[in-house]
């Protein structure tokens, strides 16, 4: 559980910190405000996906203790990978951008392994949550029948 806060915590530090790069990046590079760049969304979504979100994992793990399974740890991983990549590439993209500069399909790219690293990410969250239940359920129901009967 310390790992998804720490985690939790860490992103809600560089989602913010993003939003006064964003701000002081634009401002210093005299882009046009109101101008349309990656950079604009990256602090939404840090704040999003990695604050948000793993602050719900770490609700649901102290719920149905997801943490201590194997599946959780590649979930964690997977999922915290895809977070980095895609606003990683969000950045640069969105610096390229402000300095006036051509994009690559290398950029996109990136991106989109960075998008199917977090989809993957959260299948095996709902795997493993599933799990989470399928067996707290049998424990519930276990307790239920020795109390009965």
């Amino acid at each position: 559980m310390k790992k998804i806060f720490n985690a939790a915590f860490a992103y809600m530090i560089i989602g913010v910190l993003s939003g006064l790069f964003y701000r002081e990046f634009t401002k210093a590079n005299d882009f046009p405000e109101g101008g349309f760049t990656q950079l604009s969304v990256v602090h939404t979504h840090l704040l999003t996906l990695g604050f948000i979100v793993l602050l719900i994992v770490l609700v649901l793990d102290k719920v149905f203790g997801l943490s201590g399974t194997k599946m959780f740890s590649w979930f964690f991983w997977t999922y915290n990978a895809g977070i980095i990549l895609t606003t990683g590439t969000m950045i640069w993209h969105g610096m390229l951008t402000v300095l006036g500069l051509e994009s690559s399909a290398m950029i996109s790219g990136i991106a989109g392994l960075g998008h199917i690293a977090l989809s993957v990410g959260m299948v095996l969250l709902f795997l493993s949550l599933r799990k989470a239940i399928v067996a707290d359920k049998v424990v519930t129901t276990s307790r239920a029948r020795s109390i009965v009967g």
